[in-house]
């Protein structure tokens, strides 16, 4: 029996390195093919997720100033303050522009009055020739008289002459006066009883006054959408803010961040957009809130590069030339009903698009 046994052992013995070898390609090939299927499951579901970790939240942004100067008479907010659409920012000293409307009114009062004066004048002017013309006749009977009496001796030729001549001189002075009334209805735009508004001195008087109405009005500046006020602390009473249109550069004064649209600028490689198109899911991450995910849609791909709006785009035409991939800038909109209230423009995120493309085994062979 023990013989029996110890044959046993001896035969388990030789076997044990058969099974080991055994094993150890089965396990080898295994793991063979767990690479290849890990490989290809990989392969076949790559491509569909396009990521970048270059974007950045933006929104709707002013820096706000007025488009005439003055000197600052009161701020109306604070850092940080939230002001809706219409809300008074800040006021100009009200003064010079309220004088200057003033003046303006004056003179759109004292051009309405000149017309009517005008109208006045032309209808005198048309009594005048008519009572001109009445003398016309008298100088001709006299002139026609002295004639009849040169015929008959009943008159010396002096006295025509003087009737001849005193008859010319009537008929010029109607002609200067017919001369006048046609300058003067001229002014008045061809005929007399126009409205006002028809004058052209009254339309440039009432665009002056209209100009200094708008001065005075932008003397109070308003926010132009809702939003949050920063960088006031730029702005103090008695600071003289000088128009862009009189400086010719732009000027401002406080900054204002809307708090409504906000959104997210992506530069994706132009080697990762082949399956990217406007509409397309997109999950945000934000640097700032890191276990929390925001939702998106894509909503368009901008038509050149970034390089293309650079202020010294680089030159490709040199021998020194290196290839770079070029990144395209693609807008984000946030998905409605999400709350958005803390996130900032400028935080840095990291963007995922579900291209929804998905690879076959057939590209493969």
């Amino acid at each position: 029996m023990d013989a029996v046994v110890e044959n046993r052992r001896e035969a388990l013995k030789a076997e044990a390195p058969a099974r080991r070898r055994l094993w150890r390609r089965v396990l080898m090939l295994a793991g063979v093919i767990a690479v290849v299927a890990g490989g290809v499951a990989f392969w076949l579901t790559g491509g569909r997720y396009v990521t970048t970790d270059d974007a950045y939240v933006e929104a709707n942004k002013l820096m706000v100033s007025t488009d005439v100067s003055g000197i600052v008479a009161d701020v109306d907010v604070k850092e940080g303050q939230s002001v809706r659409k219409g809300d008074v920012l800040f006021r100009l000293d009200p003064k010079p522009f309220q004088i200057a409307l003033d003046q303006a009114q004056s003179r759109m009062a004292q051009t309405a009055l000149t017309i009517r004066s005008m109208e006045q004048d032309y209808k005198r002017m048309l009594s005048d020739i008519e009572a001109q013309r009445a003398q016309v006749q008298l100088a001709q009977t006299n002139y026609d008289r002295q004639l009849g009496l040169i015929r008959i001796g009943g008159t010396a030729q002096q006295n025509v002459d003087q009737a001849k001549a005193t008859l010319q001189t009537a008929q010029a002075q109607i002609g200067a006066l017919e001369q006048q009334a046609q300058v003067q209805l001229a002014k008045l735009g061809g005929r007399t009883g126009l409205p006002l508004e028809g004058h052209p001195e009254y339309l440039q008087a009432k665009a002056t006054r209209d100009e200094a109405q708008r001065q005075l009005e932008h003397a109070v500046v308003k926010a132009p959408f809702d939003g949050t006020v920063t960088q006031v602390s730029a702005l103090q009473p008695g600071a003289m803010i000088v128009s862009s249109l009189a400086a010719f550069m732009p000027t401002s004064a406080v900054a204002l961040v809307s708090d409504g649209t906000k959104w997210v600028t992506a530069n994706l490689k132009e080697t990762d957009l082949t399956y990217v198109h406007p509409g397309q899911p997109v999950d945000i991450t934000i640097d700032t809130y890191p276990d929390r995910v925001w939702h998106g849609t894509l909503l368009a791909i901008a038509p050149a590069t970034g390089a293309q709006f650079s202020v010294l785009p680089s030159e490709n035409g040199g021998g020194n030339w290196v290839k770079v991939v070029q990144r395209l800038p693609v807008r984000i909109a946030f998905d409605s009903g999400q709350d958005i209230s803390m996130v900032r423009a400028g935080m840095s995120t990291y963007v995922e698009v579900d291209t929804g493309h998905k690879r076959r085994l057939g590209d493969l062979f």
